[in-house]
């Protein structure tokens, strides 16, 4: 039987192995059940947050940390190599992985590239910044655009240059390092057949945790996950 965790699990861990997503083909075999009973759990999972399929068919697009289509951040280890939504996923496959690598991106989706390599569980480059533009209340309004914002700048001036060149409004800051250290606890659950969503609780609690106090960070109370 499909559930949200297991369908969870089984995506994760093709994409680790593979480097890419299982197609409904490929899990209507894993599962043994037909191509139906896929398309409603993929549809479940979808409506829970825990993946995004693209609009036109049921096909992955995102599954947190992944992305499945070409973003600005490129990890690679001698697992393989993948996509990361954001700074913050990048840091998240990392975490899944716990292996060395290095992350590919640029500053501020711009021209400068840079590396970021992690080597027994510890980022080499601490001088880098994370922003985070967009209120965690509203990252699910269009969780595409919300991930494209989170980016890696080398100091507060120069996201203060960023925001009035994009239009962007400036957000909360964070050392890559917190980010790290939050992202282990944030995506290490996520390669569990058991998985669940946090919920709106449990993620306030992790963000009191490592010291996510900006307004970005706000969460209103809710039953639901976040």
């Amino acid at each position: 039987m499909i559930s949200n965790s297991n369908l969870h699990f089984s995506i994760i861990k093709g994409i680790i192995d593979n480097g890419f997503a299982p197609n409904v083909d490929d899990l209507s075999i894993i599962f043994n059940v037909d191509k139906s009973e896929v398309l409603r759990g993929l549809n479940d999972l979808q409506e829970y947050h825990g993946v995004v399929l693209h609009p036109n068919g049921p096909k992955i697009w995102v599954i947190h940390p992944f992305s499945l289509a070409p973003t600005n951040f490129y990890i690679k280890s001698e697992k393989g190599e993948w996509w990361g939504n954001c700074a913050w996923c990048s840091l998240g496959v990392a975490a899944l992985l716990k292996d060395d690598l290095k992350i590919t991106t640029t500053i501020g989706a711009e021209t400068k590239q840079i590396e970021i390599n992690i080597i027994n569980g510890e980022i080499q480059e601490k001088y880098y910044f994370i922003h985070f533009p967009i209120p965690m209340k509203n990252a699910w309004d269009n969780v595409i655009y919300t991930c494209s914002n989170m980016l890696v700048f080398e100091s507060e001036e120069q996201i203060d240059e960023w925001t009035k060149k994009h239009n962007i409004p400036k957000g909360d800051i964070q050392s890559i390092e917190n980010i790290w250290n939050f992202s282990k606890k944030w995506y290490g659950n996520h390669l569990n057949p058991e998985w669940t969503k946090w919920s709106i609780e449990e993620a306030k609690e992790m963000f009191r945790k490592f010291q996510l106090n900006h307004e970005i960070w706000s969460l209103e109370d809710s039953n639901e996950r976040f």
